[in-house]
């Protein structure tokens, strides 16, 4: 809205030219957010208390977790509001990526605020697995269509980059559609399963959205896209400025998330920063990146599929509980040491996966 109504007054005050700049705008949409974050988290935590949208803790989880119940949750009510907010106020929402990019965050909020409605009104465990993933599913293959329609449906959009190789891009053609949903499904659930400590999943979220807002900056300029050998896409520059909103909400919901934690997200927040994840990497052709810059992500869904597979073959398990964050609590590792310490990882992961753009 802002750039919309201010930019235009450039023509006759030369002071709002520096609505054109996308840096600019990114800067102001990431503080724009961490404040109404800061500013509404109080507020909405004391909301969510007065309605006792509490946490329900499992009883076959880890014993130090008991201390956690009732704690608010469907925080992520707090996460979406704080990224949508400052979009619509910075960034071009008659931009194609953008608008993609909002109806991803639309779409699995939805669909995680049911599973948790569903949860808290004590109707089971929520949502069947089965009607989660086919909604999940419905949701990614609109989102993988519209980013189809968006880029022209030309080889360049359904053909994958390989990373670390130059002139290795497999053309998938239509069945690049559902590919794309595919990444989007497993970027949601993976970061879902990831959320189990206090601040653990919002730390990665917010390092993964930083190394795909230079992704969509670099991309979107045809210079740096030339020089990096990387896909110049003219509009997605304007997606800077969503992944800058993601980085300023996550950063305002640790204040009030990290140990010990005063809301937590829900699969309402979980879901939908997960699916946006994965269309944002759809978008930016960073597709197979994804599996470098969510590295957490990927190693807490493995250690599940593992530890699944492993009991249902051969009756023992291979770590003492999963996802693999509550191994290490079993290990003896405080809470905060196990969050921090994947926080670190969650680094070394995402300057990996930046090398791509010079390793080529």
């Amino acid at each position: 809205m802002l750039y919309h109504l201010l930019y235009p007054l450039s023509d006759t005050m030369s002071f709002f030219n520096v609505f054109r700049y996308i840096t600019f705008r990114s800067i102001y949409a990431l503080l724009t957010a961490l404040t109404i974050a800061l500013f509404m988290g109080p507020m909405v935590i004391r909301w969510l208390k007065a309605k006792k949208i509490g946490e329900k803790i499992r009883s076959d989880g880890p014993k130090t977790h008991l201390a956690k119940k009732g704690t608010p949750t469907m925080g992520g009510v707090l996460i979406i509001i704080s990224l949508m907010v400052p979009t619509f106020l910075w960034a071009d929402f008659f931009n194609s990526y953008v608008l993609i990019a909002a109806m991803t965050v639309v779409f699995f909020a939805l669909i995680g605020f049911y599973d948790d409605y569903m949860k808290l009104t004590g109707r089971g465990s929520g949502m069947a697995g089965w009607t989660k993933l086919g909604l999940q599913s419905s949701a990614a293959l609109l989102v993988a269509g519209a980013v189809y329609l968006a880029q022209g449906g030309s080889p360049e959009v359904t053909s994958v980059h390989i990373p670390f190789f130059k002139n290795l891009h497999p053309d998938l053609g239509l069945f690049y559609i559902p590919f794309a949903a595919l990444v989007i499904v497993g970027s949601a659930n993976a970061v879902n399963l990831t959320d189990g400590l206090d601040g653990l999943a919002i730390g990665p979220i917010f390092i993964a959205f930083m190394v795909y807002m230079i992704f969509c900056y670099t991309e979107g300029h045809a210079g740096f896209a030339r020089y990096l050998n990387i896909p110049h896409i003219g509009q997605l520059s304007e997606l800077t400025i969503f992944c800058a909103a993601v980085v300023g909400a996550s950063l305002g919901f640790v204040w009030y998330n990290f140990y010990p934690a005063m809301v937590f997200m829900g699969n309402v927040g979980s879901l939908a920063l997960g699916g946006a994840l994965g269309a944002v990497a759809v978008m930016t052709k960073q597709e197979l990146v994804l599996v470098m810059v969510g590295g957490i992500f990927v190693v807490e869904t493995l250690s599940v599929i593992i530890q699944v597979v492993s009991y249902k073959s051969t009756g023992k398990r291979v770590f003492k509980m999963a996802p693999l964050h509550h191994h290490f609590e079993q290990l003896g590792w405080p809470e905060p040491q196990v969050i921090v310490r994947f926080w670190v990882v969650a680094i070394v992961f995402a300057l990996f996966a930046l090398s791509t753009l010079k390793l080529r």
